[in-house]
């Protein structure tokens, strides 16, 4: 049974709301299971209205039977307004909407729109309907997977270490950053699973680029190479990444690799329910600081992943969130050398209770590739 609706109605009414409006598509997915592009709920402690369009009304009435669907004719924000008047009645209330995610347009036209159809109109009495700014309400909720979300995660983990596996058989070396991608999406989408973000292949000293676009560089014997990528698989994603060696590295390379490795390691020893993100992130950057490569690791220690690939919770030196246990992170230190080389090594984990499950089964010993 989906207790989601119940949760977040609870936790809307902790806030003093009579109703959550959710307008995120994403939000909408995971409250809802609607995966359509337009709608809109209403959730709270006695009412769990959806509203679309007449695109997907016939749907939504057939998948969603513990909501009262309707259909909107007509403008939308106005029919919005109007169902979310009628639906609250003459004595009003506060509504919380998702101020991370509605425009300032889009606002201003739901609130005109609100005191049009309870009656005050402009220059007239007070809206019954206030609108609250809520945002986040909902990806706190999140946060926590359940075990279908766990699972779901963890299918598209595996996907994802089929797919290193089946791209390295080709080999690295003599081939261009951008025909490894290629590679590898067309495998993943051959087994029925999309990128959850374009992958990164970057070569040499576009290693040293956190985020570089996969281009014409042909990768070299001696090469080390950056390759981050992860699928999605029914509405959920997953994330790793691993640098390979094209051949034989230089021994400070080597010797840096292992840096890094040693980093993520003692970092994933930490990770457990009720270590903040800011202790955790510093498990790994003390030992890269030690090393001398303080400077060249820039970014945080690792993000929530879910049905985004970047969410809630952060690992990084400002977070303030502590992991809770159903929470799921990625551990990724890296250094990055401008104009020599980048490492990232970077492993997905749920959190539990007493430590952690990690969802990245690709191995991490720097063996020369093809």
């Amino acid at each position: 049974m989906n207790d989601r609706p119940d949760r977040l109605a609870a936790a809307a009414n902790e806030r003093g709301l009579d109703l959550l409006l959710v307008t995120d598509s994403i939000n909408l997915r995971w409250l809802t299971g609607f995966a359509g592009t337009n709608g809109a709920a209403f959730c709270g402690p006695a009412h769990r209205d959806f509203l679309t369009d007449f695109r997907y009304t016939e749907l939504a009435e057939s998948t969603l039977t513990a909501w009262d669907v309707h259909t909107v004719r007509g403008e939308w924000i106005g029919g919005v307004a109007a169902r979310l008047v009628e639906r609250l009645g003459s004595g009003g209330g506060r509504v919380g909407y998702e101020d991370d995610h509605l425009t300032v347009r889009t606002l201003r036209k739901l609130e005109e729109a609100l005191a049009e159809a309870s009656g005050s109109g402009r220059g007239g009495a007070a809206p019954a309907v206030t609108l609250e700014p809520a945002g986040g309400l909902t990806q706190s909720l999140r946060r926590r997977k359940d075990p279908a979300e766990l699972a779901a995660i963890t299918a598209a983990a595996e996907l994802t270490d089929a797919t290193y596996r089946q791209t390295l058989e080709q080999g690295l070396t003599g081939r261009t950053e951008a025909e490894v991608a290629r590679t590898a999406l067309a495998w993943m989408r051959e087994q029925g699973g999309e990128p959850s973000f374009p992958p990164i292949v970057a070569a040499g000293p576009n290693g040293a680029l956190p985020h570089a676009v996969p281009g014409e560089r042909r990768i070299a014997s001696g090469d080390l190479v950056v390759f981050d990528m992860g699928a999605e698989l029914d509405g959920y994603c997953s994330d790793c990444t691993r640098t390979f060696a094209a051949g034989a590295v230089t021994p400070e390379a080597g010797e840096t690799y292992q840096t890094v490795l040693r980093a993520q390691l003692a970092a994933l020893e930490g990770i457990r329910a009720g270590i903040t993100g800011m202790a955790a992130d510093a498990l790994a950057r003390d030992p890269i600081a030690a090393a001398g490569h303080a400077e060249q690791f820039g970014h945080g220690l690792g993000h929530g992943v879910g049905m985004e690939v970047h969410e809630a919770p952060r690992l990084s030196p400002l977070s303030t969130d502590t992991l809770l246990e159903g929470d799921v992170v990625t551990v990724e230190p890296g250094v990055y050398l401008p104009g020599r080389y980048g490492i990232r090594i970077e492993d997905l984990v749920a959190v539990t209770a007493e430590g952690h499950r990690n969802l990245s089964g690709l191995p991490k010993a720097l063996e020369p590739a093809p």
